[in-house]
């Protein structure tokens, strides 16, 4: 069974530098016949090492109204990122109420992430400082359809004082265009709640299909 590790601090300190779980496959092989397989497996780790934290942030995104910028997520966004996640009735519905009583749990969750390098929690800052938008991103290696790595997209939030405005159009033009390209993705992939229509066309607009029924299970209702 393979042990997972919460950060990037905690992989390396079990021995687990960062990305050594993704090998040196095969086609990496015959790319470079003149490299050494060392050297050639090593220059793949760089490369899943920096696979997110590379990507040249922050950002200019030029919307409709106004230009915002996008961020990387930092711990002192907390407040803020919390607010956005209860702005929006679906996910009131499922305990995101912006709490002060979780704030422990959502900052747990938010250390955790800012930590694993296949992970990114961004933020979109309007002129005047306001944040108005976040969303998560995740790159997940994988083996079907000739070993495709994906980039997942989760929580996509706007403000509601703020939607309509291209600011959710502009953050997801950046995905598509940018931060798959640069991670190594060749799918960018989301799931977005059936009640949630006007997002379903909203996605639907921007080129994405869909093309799967996606199932989950609440594993807290058997406790």
């Amino acid at each position: 069974m393979t042990q997972g590790y919460s950060s990037r601090g905690a992989r390396e300190a079990h021995g687990h530098p960062v990305g050594s779980a993704i090998a040196c496959s095969y086609r990496d092989q015959l790319a470079r016949p003149a490299e050494s397989p060392d050297r050639r497996c090593s220059r793949r780790r760089w490369k899943a090492d920096q696979v997110i934290a590379a990507l040249a942030l922050p950002v200019t995104l030029h919307t409709r109204t106004q230009d915002v910028i996008l961020r990387r997520a930092v711990v002192d966004d907390l407040a803020v990122i919390m607010k956005l996640l209860s702005d929006d009735p679906v996910s009131a519905a499922r305990g995101d109420r912006a709490d002060e009583a979780d704030s422990a749990a959502y900052r747990s969750a938010l250390v955790e992430l800012i930590a694993d390098p296949s992970n990114e929690v961004l933020v979109v800052v309007n002129g005047s400082g306001e944040a108005v938008g976040t969303m998560q991103l995740t790159r997940i290696p994988g083996m079907a359809r000739r070993g495709a790595a994906r980039l997942q997209v989760e929580a996509v939030r706007v403000g509601s004082d703020h939607r309509s405005s291209g600011i959710g159009a502009a953050m997801m033009q950046w995905v598509t265009d940018t931060a798959a390209p640069a991670a190594g993705a060749s799918l960018v992939q989301l799931t977005s709640d059936e009640a949630r229509k006007d997002a379903h066309r909203f996605y639907q607009r921007l080129g994405f299909t869909g093309s799967h029924r996606g199932f989950k299970f609440s594993v807290d209702e058997r406790r």
